[in-house]
C-alpha cells in the first residue's frame, strides 16, 4: 500500500512540474524573443496564449463584436473548451494537477508544514473560513464584468500568475507583485490561500463539482473514521463526513484516496457510478469489486 501512495504522490508531482517548467520555459522563451533568442519547440507563444481563463472573459466581446480581449490568443479558447470537458468528467483537476500557481503555493506550503507541523492549514477559524471561501466568486463576478465592459485584460494588473512568471520584465504592475508576495507569503501558513480565496478560474471550475461525472466518493462501510482523508486534503474539506465530495473547493488532487492517504482500501475512491478509476493504471476502469 506505502508503494501504491508514493507513486501516486509522484505521477501527480511529476506532473505538475511539467506544467511549471512549460509555462516558466514560455514565459521567459516570449521574454528572450525581443533580443532575437528563443527556445526550441516553444515558438512564439506567449504567457496569455495558454491561458484559459483568457477565453472565458473573452466570451462576451468575442459573441457580440466578433473578436477577442485585447492579449488574448485564439489557443486560449481551445485550452478553454479542453479545461472544460476535463471538469466535465473529473472536476477542477487542472486546479489540482496543472496549474503551476497551485503547485508554487503547495511546494512552499511543504516548508510551512515543516515549520508549524500539525497547526498548518488550520490558522484561520473555521467560522470564518467558511465565508471567506466565497470572495474568489465575487473577484469572478468583477473579473468577468469589467472585462466584458472595458473590453480589456484588467485582471492582468491584479493576477499573481501573470506576475509570477513575468516579474523578471518590468512589465508586472505593482498590485499584480503586492497579491503575488501576500499569496506565497500566505502558503507558508495556509495551504492554497490565492485557490481559496482569490482565484477567479477556480472559483468557475469549482462550480462544476456540482455536476462532475467522476467524483471522489467514501464506503461508508469500510470507513474507519481515522480522518485521515481530512488531514490530507489541502483544501480542509471535511472527506470523512461525505458520501461523495461535491464542494465546490474540491481540486481533484486525490490526496484523500486510499492511494494516497485512506489506509483501507478502496474506501475512498474516484468514482462514476459504480466504475472506478484506477489511477495507478492509466485510464482503465473497471467495475467495484469486481476482481
Amino acid at each position: 500500500m506505502k508503494k501504491k501512495k508514493n507513486l501516486v504522490a509522484k505521477l501527480r508531482l511529476g506532473i505538475q512540474v511539467f506544467f511549471l517548467v512549460l509555462i516558466a520555459s514560455i514565459s521567459l522563451n516570449h521574454s528572450l524573443s525581443a533580443y532575437g533568442i528563443s527556445i526550441p519547440l516553444l515558438g512564439s507563444a506567449s504567457l496569455h496564449a495558454v491561458c484559459p481563463f483568457g477565453g472565458v472573459v473573452s466570451l462576451y466581446q468575442l459573441a457580440t463584436v466578433g473578436s477577442l480581449v485585447k492579449k488574448v490568443h485564439e489557443a486560449s479558447l481551445v485550452l478553454m473548451g479542453i479545461a472544460f470537458f476535463l471538469v466535465i468528467l473529473v472536476g477542477p483537476a487542472f486546479c489540482g494537477w496543472v496549474c503551476p500557481l497551485g503547485t508554487v503555493e503547495e511546494l512552499i506550503g511543504k516548508i510551512g508544514r515543516r515549520m508549524f507541523k500539525k497547526k498548518y492549514n488550520t490558522f484561520i477559524p473555521a467560522s470564518m473560513d467558511k465565508y471567506l471561501r466565497y470572495l474568489r466568486y465575487g473577484v469572478l463576478v468583477w473579473v468577468v464584468y469589467v472585462t466584458a465592459t472595458t473590453m480589456q485584460l484588467v485582471f492582468a494588473d491584479y493576477d499573481p500568475y501573470y506576475a509570477l512568471f513575468n516579474f523578471w520584465t518590468g512589465e508586472v504592475p505593482l498590485t499584480a507583485m503586492v497579491i503575488l508576495a501576500l499569496t506565497l507569503i500566505g502558503s507558508l501558513f495556509i495551504e492554497r490561500p490565492f485557490c481559496k480565496y482569490g482565484c477567479p478560474y477556480g472559483a468557475l471550475l469549482g462550480l462544476f463539482n456540482k455536476v462532475r461525472i467522476f467524483t471522489i466518493r467514501r464506503n461508508a462501510s469500510t470507513c474507519i473514521d481515522c480522518k485521515a482523508c481530512d488531514r490530507a486534503c489541502p483544501m480542509n474539506i471535511q472527506v470523512s463526513t461525505a458520501g461523495a465530495v461535491r464542494d465546490h473547493q474540491c481540486i481533484t488532487c486525490l490526496k484523500c484516496t486510499s492511494e494516497a492517504a485512506c489506509p483501507v482500501s478502496e474506501t475512498v475512491e474516484l468514482m462514476a457510478g459504480t466504475f472506478t478509476v484506477k489511477t495507478l493504471e492509466g485510464v482503465s476502469m473497471e467495475k467495484e469489486g469486481a476482481k
